[in-house]
């Protein structure tokens, strides 16, 4: 879990592109929350503060508008195709307490039994959980692991007070021997091209002299 995380925001009162495009240029980030059935509230988010923030998978984000104080997680985020900087971020409100699902990033760790492979077959999990106690990832080991061993979402220790929702049979980790890569086909010998292109030059050697035969006659 990461530390307490406290945003400072404001509330938004231009929209258009090319308000956000002011926005960011002055270091915001525009958001937008909702969630309870409430109406949704536009935003503008500290951008270096939030993109710290972010780092943190399923952080929970204290925010301050004005007086008014919110909890919640960032349920979308959208970033620059190429500079990877963040545009836009989806809040969802949630309240001490909650139970909600989220995604659980898998970290995996060990070795395998020599010459074989690991294959991430599924990199999250999801999970529902306490909205104020939400696991970051959840780590399983792969250590002396065989061909054909496998880990599937029911055998991942979740943190105390998570429940899966994933189906218990996803396959998450397999473990398998690496596929030879095809042997090159033969190349082809000179030699044998060689010798078809001499045979074919005696060929026309030969029609060359049975033509000045039958000129002489």
């Amino acid at each position: 879990m990461a530390d307490k995380i406290v945003l400072g925001a404001d509330k938004r009162t231009e929209f258009g592109k090319g308000a956000s495009r002011r926005a960011r240029a002055e270091g915001k980030i525009p958001a937008v929350l909702y969630g309870h059935g409430s109406e949704p509230v536009h935003v503008l988010l500290p951008g270096h503060e939030t993109m710290m923030a972010l780092k943190h998978q399923n952080a929970l984000i204290n925010l301050e508008i004005g007086s008014d104080k919110e909890m919640a997680i960032a349920k979308d985020v959208q970033r620059d195709p190429v500079r990877r900087t963040i545009d836009h971020v989806d809040l969802l409100l949630v309240r001490k307490g909650e139970k909600i699902t989220v995604d659980v990033a898998v970290h995996v760790e060990g070795e395998p039994v020599g010459g074989t492979i690991a294959v991430l077959e599924n990199s999250t999990l999801s999970v529902a959980a306490e909205a104020t106690h939400l696991p970051e990832f959840v780590t399983v080991s792969i250590e002396g692991l065989d061909d054909g061993d496998k880990i599937v979402a029911g055998d991942v220790d979740l943190p105390e007070g998570s429940v899966l929702v994933t189906d218990p049979a996803t396959a998450v980790v397999v473990i398998s021997v690496p596929r030879q890569e095809a042997e090159p086909e033969p190349e082809e010998v000179e030699g044998e091209e060689g010798e078809e292109g001499a045979e074919g030059e005696d060929g026309a050697e030969g029609g060359d002299a049975e033509a000045a035969e039958e000129s002489s006659e």
